[in-house]
Order: C-alpha cells, then sequence, then structure tokens
C-alpha cells in the first residue's frame, strides 16, 4: 500500500460519520496564541456583552412604577417610608425630582396604608391657635397685636385655599393703630396672593367672592382696599372690571337659561309626534337688560268740574246825614252858585243837589213823588260791592313706571324635522317620504303655543323640513392599544429578548467562531470529505492508504477506511506526544481564516 506524506493536513473521519470538533481545547490553545493586548480586549468585549445582556435583562423585568403623590409637601417623608417598608411595598426615589415611586399594582394599597397610619398632609399656616401659645409675662402691645394679625392673616388664607381652583393662598394684612383724631384715621388695606393650579382659573365671580370674604372679615375694611393676585403676578381685583363682568355674566346666564327653558318646551312638544332624534329646535331670545324709569301726568281739558264756588254781593245805603267826626271832608263850603245871564223866569239852581234837599227841575218847581205826592228828595250816597270766587277741578291722570330688567324683546325659534320613514308592508322596505305642507303648518302652530308666540313683539317660528343625514350615533373612540401598560411591559419584554439575540448571535457568536476556528475546521472537512469521497471512487486504490503529517519527524495517521474513533485517538496521542507541532497547525488555519 503506498504510503502520502501531506503536510499540514489533518485527518478526516469517514463521509458518513459527523465530526464533533474539540471547542474547549481549540478555544484555548488559540487563545493562549494571541498576543496579550488581543487577550486583553477580547475578555473585555465578552465582560461587557454579557453586563449589556444582564442589564437589558433586569430591564425588561423591571415593574412600572408611578409616583405616589404629585408632591409630598406637608408630609413627614421618613414616616411615609416608614408605612411603606413596614406595609412590604417596594418603593423607589426619583433621582431628578426626588419623586417617591411604587409599583403601578400596589399604588392603590399604598395609599390606602398612608391613610389607614394617620400619613396626610399637614397644613403649615398657622392659624388662631397661636393664640394658646403661652405668651410671657413681658409681652408687649405690639407683640399681642402681631400675633393676633398673624392668626387672623392664617385663617384666611385656609379659607380661601379650601376653594376648587386656589392650591394655596397666602393673606397679607396691614391694619394701622387706631387714632382718636379723625384727620389721623386710615383704613385698613389687604393684599391675597392665590396659587392656582395648572391650567385653572379663577371666574370673575369667584375674585369677588374672594374681596368680600376678606373685607368682611376685618373691621372697617373696604373692598376697594383689597387686592388680589395669582402666582403669574396678574392682578385679578379691579373692582370696575370686576362689576361689569360679573353683570355681564349674569345677564349671560340668564339668557341661556331662557334659551335652555323655551327649547325644552319645544323638545316635550314634538317629542311625542317625531320621535327621539328626528328633529333638532334651537331658540335664539333677544333679552333686554335696560332699566327705564317714567313719569307722566295727562289733563283732559275737555270735562272740567266745579268743585267749590263762593260768592259775596253786598250793597248800603244810609238816609242819615254825614256823621262821624268833623273834618275836611265833611266842613267843604257848598258849591259857588251859577246866576243865569237872562232872567227869563225862574231857573233851576246850577249844581248838583244836596242829600236830603228837594229835587228841583229845569223849570225850578219842585219834582213831585207821583206815588206819594210828597216832594222828591236827593238820595243819600250808597255802597254796593260784589264778589264771586270759582275753583274747578280738571281730569288727571299721574303714572309712575319702571321696566323690570330681563324683559323678553323678541324671541326666534328654528326647527328642523327629518323626513318621516314609512315601511312598505309587502317588501319590508323602508323609504324616506318628505312631510307635507299641513304637517308643517301643524308643527309651526305646535312650537308657536308652546313658547307663547307673540307677533307683535316680532317673534319669529320657523319650521321646516330636510333629510338628516345617516348618522351611527355617537361613537366612544377606543383607546389605542400602545397606550395601555400592559402593551409597554409586553414591548419593553420583546426588545431585551431581541436585543440578547443580537448580542449573542451578531457578537458573542463570530468572536467565538473566530477564536475556535470553527470555520476554518468546517471548510477543511469539506474539502477533505470531497478529497476523500473522490478517492474511494477510484476502484479502492487509495483506500487503505494512510495520511502523515510531514515534518523533520513523520507521524502516520491512521487511514480514512479505519473510522472516527481511530482517528479521533491518534489525534489525541499526537496532541499529548507533540502539542507544538498541533498549534501550528491551527495558528496557520487561523492565519488562512484572516
Amino acid at each position: 500500500m503506498a504510503e502520502a506524506v501531506v503536510a499540514n493536513v489533518p485527518a478526516k473521519a469517514e463521509s458518513g460519520e459527523p465530526k464533533k470538533p474539540l471547542l474547549g481545547l481549540s478555544f484555548l490553545e488559540n487563545l493562549a496564541e494571541m498576543s496579550v493586548l488581543r487577550q486583553l480586549g477580547l475578555l473585555v468585549g465578552l465582560a461587557a456583552s454579557v453586563a449589556i445582556g444582564f442589564a437589558v435583562v433586569l430591564w425588561s423585568q423591571q415593574p412600572d412604577y408611578r409616583p405616589l403623590y404629585g408632591s409630598l409637601n406637608g408630609m413627614d417623608a421618613s414616616q411615609v417610608v416608614e408605612t411603606l417598608a413596614a406595609s412590604g411595598i417596594d418603593y423607589t426615589i426619583e433621582p431628578n425630582s426626588g419623586a417617591l415611586l411604587v409599583k403601578a399594582d400596589d399604588l392603590a394599597r399604598a395609599r390606602m396604608r398612608l391613610a389607614a397610619a394617620g400619613v396626610a398632609p399637614t397644613d403649615n399656616s398657622v392659624g388662631f391657635e397661636i393664640l394658646d401659645r403661652d405668651q410671657g409675662l413681658g409681652t408687649s402691645q405690639f407683640m399681642e397685636a402681631t400675633r393676633y394679625r398673624r392668626g387672623l392673616e392664617g385663617e384666611l388664607a385656609r379659607t380661601v385655599a379650601s376653594l376648587n381652583n386656589v392650591k394655596a393662598a397666602r393673606v397679607h394684612l396691614a391694619m394701622p393703630k387706631a387714632s382718636v383724631f379723625v384727620r389721623d384715621e386710615r383704613k385698613p388695606s389687604a393684599s391675597v396672593l392665590v396659587e392656582l393650579y395648572p391650567g385653572r382659573g379663577l371666574e370673575p365671580s369667584q375674585v369677588m367672592a374672594i374681596v368680600n370674604l376678606v373685607a368682611t372679615s376685618v373691621p372697617e375694611l373696604d373692598k376697594g382696599q383689597v387686592t388680589v393676585v395669582d402666582q403669574k403676578g396678574n392682578l385679578l381685583s379691579d373692582q370696575q372690571e370686576l362689576s361689569e363682568l360679573t353683570m355681564a355674566g349674569k345677564q349671560f346666564d340668564y339668557t341661556r337659561r331662557m334659551e335652555t327653558l323655551f327649547t325644552q318646551r319645544v323638545h316635550n312638544i314634538l317629542q311625542p309626534v317625531l320621535g327621539t332624534g328626528r328633529y333638532k329646535a334651537e331658540v335664539s331670545a333677544d333679552v333686554d337688560f335696560s332699566s327705564v324709569e317714567s313719569t307722566s301726568e295727562m289733563f283732559n281739558p275737555d270735562q272740567p268740574a266745579l268743585r267749590s264756588e263762593q260768592q259775596v254781593n253786598e250793597q248800603r245805603q244810609s238816609s242819615l246825614p254825614p256823621q262821624g267826626v268833623p273834618g275836611a271832608l265833611s266842613n267843604q263850603p257848598p258849591g259857588p252858585a251859577a246866576a243865569p245871564e237872562q232872567a227869563a223866569g225862574a231857573a233851576a239852581p246850577a249844581g248838583p243837589v244836596a242829600a236830603g234837599q228837594p229835587l228841583i227841575d229845569a223849570n225850578g218847581q219842585q219834582i213831585m213823588d207821583p206815588v206819594t205826592g210828597q216832594p222828591m228828595l236827593a238820595p243819600y250816597p250808597a255802597d254796593k260791592r260784589e264778589q264771586s270766587t270759582r275753583n274747578f277741578e280738571l281730569d288727571r291722570s299721574i303714572s309712575y313706571t319702571r321696566q323690570q330688567q330681563g324683559r323678553l324683546r323678541r324671541l326666534s325659534v328654528a326647527v328642523v324635522v327629518d323626513d318621516q320613514v314609512r315601511i312598505d308592508p309587502a317588501t319590508g322596505e323602508s323609504s324616506r317620504v318628505p312631510w307635507t305642507t299641513d304637517d308643517l303648518a301643524r308643527f309651526t302652530r305646535l312650537v308657536q303655543d308652546s313658547v307663547g308666540f307673540d307677533a307683535s313683539r316680532g317673534d319669529s317660528v320657523s319650521v321646516i323640513n330636510t333629510a338628516f343625514t345617516a348618522s351611527l350615533g355617537e361613537e366612544i373612540p377606543d383607546i389605542p392599544f400602545y397606550t395601555q401598560p400592559w402593551f409597554w411591559d409586553i414591548v419593553k419584554q420583546v426588545l431585551g429578548v431581541l436585543f440578547i439575540l443580537v448580542l449573542v448571535f451578531g457578537v458573542l457568536r463570530p468572536v467565538l467562531n473566530n477564536i475556535t476556528g470553527g470555520g476554518r475546521g468546517k471548510e477543511l472537512a469539506g474539502s477533505g470529505d470531497v478529497e476523500l469521497g473522490e478517492m474511494a471512487g477510484l476502484d479502492g486504490e487509495l483506500s487503505d492508504d494512510r495520511v502523515s503529517l510531514g515534518g523533520p519527524q513523520s507521524i502516520m495517521l491512521p487511514s480514512p477506511s479505519e473510522g472516527y474513533d481511530a482517528q479521533l485517538n491518534a489525534i489525541k496521542s499526537l496532541v499529548a506526544d507533540d502539542p507544538g507541532r498541533v498549534a501550528q497547525v491551527v495558528k496557520e488555519w487561523i492565519n488562512a481564516d484572516e
């Protein structure tokens, strides 16, 4: 049998038997052949890979932690920690914010434990309990007044902080010292700082409530002397603006309530007729909030009425001669006599006739009274006076009118009705049919009567028919699955598994294969099988040949036909007898792979 000498070629197993490489032995030998720097880098890389793998596994298995409370202000942190530790609840502290975190599953149980233990936020503000403290014998009046003011400020701060939107509050009171002189009297004032919750604000009515609360809590404090400021420095207590906004808000609310009332009336009258969802109604109310006062006084001159009348008639005549105290008027001489120029008979004396003297006609004869036959005497002077007073009453009406605020000035109602649905009894199919004009007129009368329609006021009611769009109703949006806590737990675990697989198959396996020379051994094993297979096909001429490792001393290896165990024993003997040569062969394999 011919003997072949092949240099640097390992013994091959038979083609039908699998080969088991010596991973541990080749790894140690190849590692020993490396330089110290390369060995150190390899060990550091393997250690880092293992550490990263463990960190990823721990991260994927870490539970979800939630803050126990939004803030631990006013709470004893040591007492909270002791209560959680005694209850066996795991907790951690967030390094950046210092928040106390517990597992999401233990959040409710942790809060219940703290509540049962009496651990609750305490109020750090000082109220009237400051007056319960013992005061020294030499306490001055100034200290007593200061403590009272401090206690009052704390009580007011607690009251203001009890509002829903207020997180905390501080109150400062400026109370001047009382003076016996009026000119030196000064009024107290107050300042309120409110800290609001994020995203919340105070309505003008709430600010006015705070102002009135503080003003009525301090004697002689006027509302105009109270200032309210938020934590952002915004002035909230502008009295004029507050009053205007408050009035506008009240008017708006009154209008909305009135519109809601009329809309509900329309709803109550149309729902039994049309059904739910078959119509839509809106009401717009024009409300007059102006305050008007008027006074009117009216007279009717066509209807006079005599209320009272007084008449006085006075007439006085005396036949006595002049009486009384003589004077200039009673002692006047008679008037001058007038003699006629021509004496043609007896002529009547010229001039007036004295009272009580006989009357003489133009011929100088006495005038005789035909009744009595006696001469007529000149009358004595007489007084006559008439006086009349009449009081008339005219028709008069006085009216005082004051119109109430919030008077409805105009009302507008709009109603839209969906088409009626009819079902064919034969086929069972539904169809939409518009309402007739008579039906719409009936609906209009119903709506007018329900809202108290008044044409003189200018009210308008519109009822129209139109087809509604097909809607599926109000859909409740589904919560996305990626916002659920369980989803992120699964994602963390999947990412951890993927990272470990990438680390093992992408980093560790190539490094180990490179060290153990697995790639080279597989290549040579494949080529050896092909060569031996080709040899075995040459009529068995070389099937009994042995292979030897060339060198200074040739070492004979078993032939491929002797089996895997014989080749393995031969290689073990070779390694035991001459390990340097084997190491040289492996080194050449590694250099060939690189």
